[in-house]
């Protein structure tokens, strides 16, 4: 590309930037700002609870059946409402709790979703035909004649009758349709119009009267698997309707503490600044260029998740931060390599375009091994995993995106401009034989000292297993459940000073506001409190702040919002995961021993994590989940990084010996790995200190998996791979002249 049109590029990057942050900040015309187009999670922004009770006769598998279908009809209710990330969990045996984060109206929303789902079939003249009483099954089965899928339903005896007299008034064409269908168009005169909750969901054409206890739904071409059993399964859930009584509901506020959004966005503000400023420091002229791509890139994951109507959760914030890593992470393989280059001899120019094509690959290869973790734990994950995903997803195409193609077009500009174009202006000594600032020269001897890399391992996992076991794991409330009082104290609160009253009974209770004139508290503690404690904790509360009992508003228990699916779900998401990587990188790398030390390393940081939070009592709860999947996300980036490195190694120092090969790769992307972990921990220090100590539980298992991930993919997965390989030299050269050296004596008589 021409010097030419690189700058008015240029010039519409950074036009681009500009309004895009000042949309973001400000708003325009009739698009708000950013804040206010996002869609937040509970945790985060507060919204509607409430817990509802199953009014039906069923017991033992029946009951577990209509349970499990009202949580999908109630999920695709939410989902209608726009509040794709609202929890919907079933407590005991015949109650759902339906926490929609976002929304203020409660009585309109429980209204909305309490209603018992009601499948109807209708005339095109909206003559009632039948209900989904007179449903018994439906399934998906193959269109031989169409080709795809068809859809059946089986009828219940009165179904039978009902639906036949309703197709034969259908067939007989005397019917003036007045209803539409699910694209807006009039229906057919002939047509039967299925409703759930009273949305058109299809309406086919009748071709004759049914007498039959069964029926299809075909079309011509057939329906694909998706569609049918889509369709299949709407029609089903109506024929299992459960009445909901409403227990108990209340409008809460965020669950990690009044005003955490707002002090969220000044701390992550502040993080990024940090980055920047490091990124410049180290860089120079570079580092204000990665920092141009950041926030272009920041703009991209924010307003990519607005367009695709994405909500905000603690876990998303996760996926974000490391996200931001990802995106440095990629910009300083770059310039690292152009650094390379330079000291090679070349000129910037020449360097520029070198160290682009050697640092694609390694960009390419570290960010879809993640973007590969994050696809299954999407695919395969539930609620919090989802969001953690996404964001992740999102994040990490993006940080391609801005690596290879923003930051290449203003480097390419700077290399060709005559006073930016030289060895200082990238951070080398004058003439270009080494960085200017900070010392990068790394001649550490990882693999001599490997057994003792291992030992600390080992030692760490054994003494964290052992306090597990006979101390038991933290487990938080939204692991185990307990006991929660909602309570109108009757004047405006403070959440520290409530924790402060009831300090004595050692509740260690999660406590937020249920109103927005901050007077009415949801009180939760793990502990299960009999009728006389709770009564206790009331009555310290009451001498304090003088209300009625008529006030205690609800007192019961309730259960894990981190049930035991969900658990499941997670460990099984990250075991795919990791077997998806294991594939990719052997048919990438070419070498099994790549993947296999990989997927070690990821078990080695998990249960490192989890041997962390045994020996130093941390709370597992639902932060944990965004740790692990932290670990997860950002372990196999940084190894892989690291692994490229010894690939290309092997190629060019083919005289080298194992040891010093794999020694070398590990040196030279030494300070890659620490400069990645440093900007991603910029980005969270400030979330730390700065808001409040609900959040601080939601940091630190990300802390620990940053920590955790660089330690292994520099203290473990090599060695871990030299010891997979050292039976099978990776210096041909070596291989051939111990060859030799054996011949050699067996001429002289040494070896017989």
């Amino acid at each position: 590309m021409k010097t030419g049109r690189r700058k008015v590029l240029a010039v519409i990057v950074i036009l681009v930037l500009i309004a895009s942050w000042f949309i973001s900040i400000f708003g325009i015309g009739k698009v708000e700002n950013l804040g206010k187009q996002l869609k937040y999670g509970l945790d985060i922004n507060g919204g509607v609870y409430v817990l509802l009770e199953a009014d039906t006769t069923e017991t033992g598998t029946g009951l577990t059946q209509i349970m499990n279908q009202t949580k999908s009809v109630l999920e695709n209710r939410v989902n209608a409402m726009g509040i794709s990330e609202a929890a919907v969990s079933i407590e005991g045996t015949n109650r759902i709790r339906v926490e929609m984060p976002g929304v203020e109206n409660a009585e309109q929303a429980i209204e909305q979703i309490g209603r018992t789902a009601q499948l109807k079939f209708y005339l095109a003249d909206e003559t009632l035909a039948l209900t989904g009483e007179g449903i018994s099954d439906s399934q998906i089965a193959t269109d031989t004649n169409n080709g795809g899928y068809k859809i059946t339903i089986d009828f219940t005896a009165e179904g039978t009758d009902l639906f036949a007299d309703a197709t034969g008034k259908a067939i007989s064409g005397e019917i003036v349709p007045t209803m539409t269908d699910e694209a807006g168009n009039l229906v057919s005169n002939r047509a039967i119009v299925i409703c759930l909750d009273d949305e058109v969901i299809s309406a086919p054409v009748v071709h004759e009267k049914i007498n039959n206890r069964s029926c299809e739904i075909t079309r011509p071409g057939g329906f694909s698997e998706t569609e049918a059993s889509g369709l299949s399964a709407l029609i089903r859930g109506g024929a299992l309707p459960a009445n909901l009584t409403e227990i108990n509901s209340s409008v809460q506020t965020a669950t990690i503490g009044a005003n955490a959004l707002t002090l969220s966005v000044k701390a992550g503000a502040i993080g990024l600044c940090l980055v920047m400023i490091i990124m410049v420091l180290y860089y120079g002229i570079l580092g204000v260029i990665a920092d141009l791509a950041l926030l272009l890139y920041i703009q991209f994951v924010l307003w990519i998740m607005v367009g695709m109507g994405s909500v905000l959760t603690l876990p998303g914030i996760a996926g974000i931060i490391l996200s931001i890593g990802m995106a440095v992470d990629s910009n300083v393989i770059i310039f690292t390599r152009i650094r390379e280059e330079i000291a090679k001899g070349k000129s910037v120019r020449v360097a520029v375009d070198m160290g682009y094509r050697a640092a694609l690959g390694t960009v390419v290869d570290a960010q879809t091994t993640t973007l590969v973790a994050a696809f299954v734990l999407y695919l395969f994950g539930t609620t919090s995993v989802k969001g953690f995903a996404l964001t992740l997803m999102i994040g990490t195409v993006m940080s391609v995106i801005t690596a290879v193609l923003i930051t290449q077009l203003f480097v390419n500009l700077i290399a060709e401009s005559k006073k930016f174009g030289t060895y200082s202006m990238f951070g080398m000594k004058e003439d270009g034989s080494g960085p200017k600032r900070m010392v990068t020269d790394f001649k550490f001897k990882f693999i001599e000292n490997r057994k003792k890399f291992f030992a600390v391992s080992a030692c760490v996992i054994i003494i964290g297993l052992a306090f597990g076991l006979f101390r038991g794991f933290n487990y938080g409330i939204d692991f185990t459940g307990g006991t929660m009082m909602q309570i109108e104290l009757g004047q405006e609160v403070e959440i520290d000073e409530v924790k402060d009253v009831i300090a004595d009974f050692d509740l260690n209770p999660t406590i937020v506001y249920a109103t927005s004139n901050h007077s009415q508290v949801i009180i939760r503690t793990i502990k299960d409190l009999k009728s006389a404690e709770r009564t206790e904790v009331v009555n310290a509360l009451q001498d304090k702040y003088g209300f009625s009992d008529a006030d205690v508003l609800a007192s019961e228990e309730f259960g894990p919002t981190v049930g035991k699916d969900l658990r499941q779900n997670a460990i099984k998401s990250i075991l795919i995961a990791a077997v998806v990587m294991l594939i990719y990188i052997r048919f990438r790398f070419k070498n099994w021993q790549y993947g296999l030390a990989a997927v070690a390393g990821l078990a080695h940081d998990v249960l490192v994590t989890l041997s962390l939070y045994a020996i130093f009592h941390f709370t597992i709860n639902n932060p944990f989940i965004a740790g692990i999947l932290t670990v997860v996300g950002y372990s196999i980036n940084d190894t892989i990084v690291v692994f490229d490195r010894i690939r290309e190694n092997t190629k060019f120092y083919k005289r080298k010996q194992n040891v010093e090969l794999i020694n070398d790769s590990i040196n030279q992307t030494l300070s890659r790995s620490l400069m990645t972990s440093l900007t991603t921990l910029a980005v969270m220090l400030p979330l730390f200190f700065m808001a409040s100590s609900e959040l601080r539980g939601f940091l630190i298992p990300l802390m620990i998996g940053v920590f955790v991930g660089t330690y292994s993919s520099i203290f473990l997965c090599s060695p871990l791979f030299y010891e997979l390989t050292k039976k099978e030299s990776i210096s041909k050269y070596e291989d051939n002249r111990q060859k030799a050296e054996r011949q050699r004596k067996r001429n002289n008589g040494i070896v017989k």
